[in-house]
């Protein structure tokens, strides 16, 4: 089940996708949140499933793992869908003691049930196709206005991009350990779902540990390269929008302006 976690990975490429401004790609994923949660009807639906499947393809993200990264939230996405099936009041098509399911409910589950999965994915393709450096620099730079008021604007995005980085590490770290105690004779597998809570309390002292010295050692390597944060600061990529962010940040913003009128119009 770590193995499956794939929030933080990057793969680079060199596709349009990769190509465009780090910039263009949060506004991308702020709108296309905004539209898919301003969708109702069955062609607003279908409007963002061919819009993410277009903008997965584009950046030549294979199935695989987007699904792969589901893995981790199907109970999640599950329980959501079963209680949007039962507990939603309508007109009744089946009833099994308190568990009424009704017509309502059975759209309102396969409406959540899509979102959801159709967000997770799409907000991987930020990660997928950003590397954490890159989204760093993004958000100092869309973030800059916050300085006049004494915001730590690059210490915050340094701390989110480091976070960032670090899940898929501490996830490796994770599985690292669990395989070794497993060679030990511990098992994490049987029993109650208490139980294998339990079960998981030894691994939390060794992880925590390798996390804290990781943390050090990032720190002494920052200084040691005479890191003193964002001021006077340059870079070595200097980010520009070129015609194909316009061409992309209008595309988005046709896209769900269109949701967002035909949900108005009760499309």
């Amino acid at each position: 089940m770590l193995k499956d976690i794939t929030l933080g990975q990057y793969f680079p490429g060199d596709t349009p996708a990769h190509k465009l401004d780090p910039r263009t790609k949060i506004l991308l994923v702020i709108l296309y949140i905004v539209a898919l949660f301003q969708a109702r009807s069955l062609l607003t639906y279908a409007i963002m499933t061919v819009t993410f499947v277009l903008c997965a393809r584009i950046s030549k993200v294979g199935a695989k793992a987007l699904l792969k990264g589901l893995k981790p939230v199907v109970i999640i996405v599950l329980f959501t869908g079963f209680l949007n099936l039962f507990f939603t009041p309508g007109e009744v098509i089946f009833q099994l003691g308190f568990l009424r399911l009704t017509d309502a409910g059975v759209y309102n589950a396969l409406r959540m049930v899509v979102r959801i999965m159709l967000l997770i994915t799409g907000t991987f393709l930020l990660t997928y196709t950003t590397s954490p450096i890159a989204l760093t620099d993004a958000l100092e730079r869309m973030l800059n206005p916050l300085k006049k008021v004494h915001v730590p604007v690059h210490e915050l995005a340094m701390v989110m991009s480091i976070a960032l980085r670090f899940i898929p590490t501490l996830i490796e770290e994770t599985d690292k350990i669990m395989s070794a105690q497993k060679a030990r004779g511990a098992d994490f597998e049987s029993g109650n779902l208490l139980q294998k809570a339990k079960a998981l309390v030894p691994v939390l002292v060794p992880l925590f540990v390798s996390s804290f010295r990781r943390a050090d050692e990032l720190a002494v390597a920052m200084e040691c390269r005479c890191y003193h944060g964002g001021e006077g600061r340059t870079r070595l990529h200097v980010l520009h929008f070129a015609g194909r962010d316009y061409l992309a940040l209008t595309l988005g913003c046709a896209i769900t302006a269109a949701v967002i009128i035909l949900a108005r119009l009760g499309f």
